[in-house]
């Protein structure tokens, strides 16, 4: 049976802009199934639509690129700026993870450089260890089975590879995306509405080449154009074993 990889983020096009071309060499080299999933549909991510309106866009436009790659899609309903870390909020991240069935998932890193992308780390790291146990209820009208065991964990890399206070967050592993770049940079133009609003609310002007940017310096690391670096979770109960790494030869 093939193995299930699940990348599960904040918002539709966070997964393009850093773990992307890591799951298209997953689904095409280790023959992976592979979805996408994300906290919300993205309702502030404009200046020009209402919430409601953009959440629509977008969620068509992370649809979209889904499809691209031959994923699942799910969302878990927040809206933006309000991923909570309680009990509602959780229960629903559990039930996502229970539905997409990963052997594998890739989240955000605990320090990064917003709440949501924060919290959604701290939220599907919980749901991973929570999706095998029985007495945790999603309160889903039609509830997913329970995961057999508890998935393998890793986090991408923030944004420019920095946390907060500057400092630069060093991977544990680096993998090679060059080869898939076409197909990635594919993906997150079909993230159309996001060129105007980050223009406008972080100066960037260059959607797709702040994407190669950031994975040209990944690559670097390794002598290769193009990479993605990731740290694995290790703590008690994960899978202590490098999966991604012993599937792609890393």
């Amino acid at each position: 049976m093939a193995l299930r990889v699940l990348g599960f983020m904040a918002h539709p096009d966070d997964v393009e802009f850093t773990c992307a071309g890591t799951m298209i060499r997953l689904k095409q080299e280790a023959g992976c199934e592979v979805a996408i999933a994300t906290s919300t549909s993205g309702d502030c991510g404009t200046v020009e639509h209402r919430p409601d309106e953009i959440a629509r866009i977008r969620h068509r436009e992370a649809k979209a690129s889904a499809d691209l790659l031959g994923a699942e899609y799910y969302c878990a309903g927040c809206m933006d700026l309000f991923v909570m870390y309680d009990d509602p909020t959780l229960r629903r991240f559990v039930e996502v993870v229970r539905k997409a069935r990963p052997d594998i998932v890739i989240t955000q890193p605990r320090v990064d450089y917003m709440i949501d992308h924060e919290n959604t780390g701290r939220l599907v790291r919980s749901a991973c260890f929570a999706a095998p146990i029985p007495n945790v209820w999603t309160n889903d009208p039609d509830p997913a089975p329970l995961l057999p065991k508890v998935p393998y964990l890793y986090y991408c890399d923030p944004p420019e590879g920095k946390e907060i206070y500057g400092d630069v967050v060093s991977p544990q592993f680096v993998v090679d995306v060059t080869g898939v770049m076409p197909l990635k940079t594919d993906m997150l133009a079909c993230h159309a509405s996001q060129r105007e609003w980050l223009r406008k609310h972080h100066e960037i002007d260059e959607y797709i080449e702040a994407m190669k940017r950031g994975s040209a310096a990944r690559g670097k690391l390794i002598g290769k154009p193009y990479g993605e670096g990731f740290r694995q979770h290790l703590g008690h109960g994960y899978p202590q074993d490098n999966i991604i790494a012993k599937l792609l030869k890393v």
